[in-house]
């Protein structure tokens, strides 16, 4: 018996070592399983902490950055893991996007409240200069005054343009107004006006609820183009009719654009994303973005996907038949021995339009620039009897481009504009 009892032992013995040893490789195996699944754990949390994350964050505010994905496949080796992975970076990435919405909610309504002010002031500056270019008919003062008058129209249209951004109207309804009365009320609120030259204007006009939309645009589009070529060139200005609208198309010799920054701009004159005032630079390049804002609002098109046959960009402005009505009042033949055409000269012109001082330079009126809507033109104005035929003098010559920009006020400001862009705003915009 003792033999039989003793090899019992030893089977059992060996079974139960047997079966020690694949628990134990069990085991070792299951550590294994676990240990590997707490490093990919790791090291996944540790990339989505220094490196997933931040790189989600920076695409809310530049959607060309590429969120990296996780190091491991992680629906086949922990799927549980990486569900959670991807509720963690929905939920960051949707927090993220709501704090970023309400902050660019606030800065806009702040910006919007600022430039009201700045507009408020910008009017009442305006009505000022006028009654003081009423009162005082010595050529060097009314120069003085002109130019601040112009000085003042541009800050008007940067404020505009600032507030058109953060979400308010261009300003009021104004009359419907010619294509050429539409162009020279935008040459007359940038700096550069003596530059642009307007070319061959069609029998067209732009309804009451497009004008000023379409004269801030045009604003933002022809300072872009004198800003950015030499000051020794022209911005030129064509129309052509086509059989469902008017395009205006604006050419300057200055920089062009490649087709990342063109891309860039169809993307913001399409305007149908929202702008992020936080991503237009510094200083602000707010141009395109305002151009794209209203044509989407108003329904009219901008583009400048068309190289300008100076070397520069053209930018075309369509303004479809739903915008377009009938000229509201045919402006009578100007002489053109005197003054050339308006065109190509529109500083004379804009002079023999206005009663004069003594001294030959232009005196406004209240009716002429203040009260009278755009579209109507003021007949003639009748020579005092009293007063001898005004000379030619420097004065004059030196105040013939600022009459330019009185015409263009008189037909592109019948109402002081209440919104503009941002002061100090020197570059075009998505050219270097």
């Amino acid at each position: 018996m003792e033999p039989f009892l003793l090899a019992a032992l030893v089977v059992v013995a060996g079974a139960l070592l047997a079966r020690q040893r694949r628990e134990t490789a069990d085991l070792r195996a299951q550590n294994a399983v676990l240990a590997r699944g707490l490093d990919l754990r790791e090291r996944e949390l540790r990339h989505l902490a220094d490196v997933r994350l931040p790189e989600l964050m920076e695409s809310l505010h530049n959607p060309g950055v590429r969120v990296t994905g996780p190091l491991h496949d992680l629906d086949r080796e922990a799927p549980a893991f990486g569900q959670a992975m991807r509720t963690v970076t929905e939920l960051f990435a949707g927090s993220a996007a709501r704090v970023r919405e309400r902050a660019d909610l606030s800065a806009k309504s702040t910006l919007r409240a600022m430039m009201r002010a700045v507009q408020s002031l910008a009017n009442e500056q305006q009505l000022a200069i006028s009654d003081m270019q009423e009162r005082h008919d010595d050529p060097d003062v009314l120069e003085g005054l002109l130019r601040v008058d112009h000085m003042n129209a541009q800050l008007g249209r940067r404020a505009q343009a600032t507030a058109v951004l953060c979400g308010s109207w261009p300003g009021q309804q104004r009359s419907a107004s010619s294509m050429s009365d539409v162009v020279r009320g935008a040459t007359s609120r940038i700096r550069d006006y003596l530059r642009v030259n307007m070319q061959g204007p069609v029998n067209a006009a732009v309804t009451s609820r497009a004008v000023e939309p379409i004269v801030l645009t045009l604003a933002e589009l022809l300072d872009n183009a004198a800003r950015h070529s030499r000051p020794d060139t022209t911005v030129e200005v064509n129309f052509q009719s086509t059989h469902n609208g008017v395009a205006i198309m604006i050419d300057d010799a200055g920089v062009a654009m490649d087709a990342e920054e063109l891309q860039r701009a169809a993307d913001l004159l399409s305007g149908d994303a929202s702008v992020d005032i936080h991503r237009l630079g510094d200083p602000p390049r707010v141009g395109f973005a305002v151009a794209g804002v209203l044509a989407a609002r108003y329904g009219f098109r901008v583009s400048v996907d068309t190289r300008s046959p100076y070397g520069g960009v053209r930018a075309v402005v369509f303004v479809p038949s739903t915008l377009l009505t009938d000229v509201p009042g045919e402006r009578a033949p100007e002489p053109s021995a005197a003054s050339g055409p308006v065109a190509e000269s529109p500083a004379p012109a804009a002079l023999t339009d206005l009663p004069a001082t003594p001294g030959g330079l232009p005196k406004r009126t209240r009716v002429a620039v203040a009260e009278r809507p755009t579209g109507e033109h003021e007949p003639p104005a009748e020579p005092d009897a009293g007063a001898q035929p005004p000379p030619l003098r420097p004065a004059r010559e030196t105040a013939a481009g600022l009459g330019a920009w009185q015409r263009g006020t008189r037909s592109g400001r019948a109402a002081t504009p209440s919104d503009g862009e941002g002061p100090g705003i020197e570059s075009k915009d998505l050219r270097p």
